[in-house]
């Protein structure tokens, strides 16, 4: 199975086998104070220059949220999309928890890019979730991200987080939503306070793969919450998870995009080590 985001002029193209894509996660205000009371005060600049940050540090999709306390979501989120795609090509990924909000932000979309095709995040197996977002998924032909967790919360086991995957790709076949544009998010939490955790979202990884066949994503991130020298942690859990099928890591591009390349290498998926070299390239120039 393959997806196609399309950005303004970046087409990606999210498949086994094919390189792993890298979902920059840090136009998003939570944890980042100065970018919430910017984001409060209706000040997008910061939007602008953390999207050419992330792309230049290797970002495929720019993830897009600006949910924080004092910020008019409804308005401020569509704008914050428009700013994205007037400033950079790649394809937007669409984060909110807002039926209202993620309907304008997608109308914008459409109007600035009528043949583009952005990604959702997120539907869950909630069933208000269901209900909410899958109609608009539809309606605007974009992809969405599955989150594997459901009325009773987030499951402690693999076999019940497939059991969620399952009723989200049912749900959204209903809708005319082709598993072709479902990329599912297994859930990474804290090892830090649950020393099964990580292996739990890697099982959980490789039994959706292998039962269902769709495609997966991961906001990898939360596995370091707590830790010291968490970017190493981040990388780590990468690896491994692109191992087990990861198709998309939603991370911040300038510390992870380096361990995505190597674990991509490694697996056979650049050959004679391009990207990988290129990547180092830049960096060492950056550096000097």
């Amino acid at each position: 199975m393959e997806i196609t985001l399309k950005g303004t002029g970046r087409k990606v193209v999210i498949g086994d086998g094919r390189p792993t894509v890298v979902i920059g996660e840090r136009i998003n205000p939570t944890g980042k104070k100065r970018l919430a009371a910017a984001l409060a005060a209706g000040d997008l600049e910061v939007v602008r220059r953390e999207a050419l940050a992330q792309v230049e540090a290797g970002a495929d999709v720019l993830d897009v949220n600006v949910g924080a306390a004092g910020v008019n979501e409804a308005a401020l989120l569509p704008r914050a999309v428009e700013m994205v795609m007037e400033t950079v090509d790649v394809p937007v990924c669409i984060d909110t928890a807002d039926g209202e909000v993620l309907a304008a932000a997608l109308a914008t979309h459409r109007e600035l890019n009528p043949d583009g095709k952005p990604l959702v995040n997120s539907v869950n197996g909630e069933e208000s979730s269901l209900a909410r977002v899958l109609p608009l998924v539809a309606e605007y032909g974009a992809a969405v991200i599955g989150l594997c967790m459901d009325d009773d919360g987030v499951p402690e086991t693999p076999e019940r987080r497939l059991e969620v995957a399952k009723a989200i790709v049912e749900r959204a076949k209903g809708h005319g939503i082709s598993q072709d544009d479902i990329l599912i998010d297994c859930l990474a939490l804290a090892v830090g306070t649950d020393p099964k955790a990580g292996w739990t979202t890697l099982e959980a990884i490789r039994m959706v793969k292998e039962e269902l066949g769709v495609n997966t994503a991961l906001g990898a991130s939360n596995v370091s919450f707590g830790l010291p020298d968490r970017e190493t942690l981040n990388g780590a859990f990468v690896a491994m998870a692109i191992l087990r099928g990861l198709n998309a890591a939603i991370v911040d591009a300038a510390r992870v995009q380096h361990y995505v390349l190597a674990a991509d290498l490694v697996l056979g998926r650049d050959e004679y080590a391009v990207r990988y070299i290129r990547a180092f390239r830049k960096r060492k120039k950056a550096r000097a």
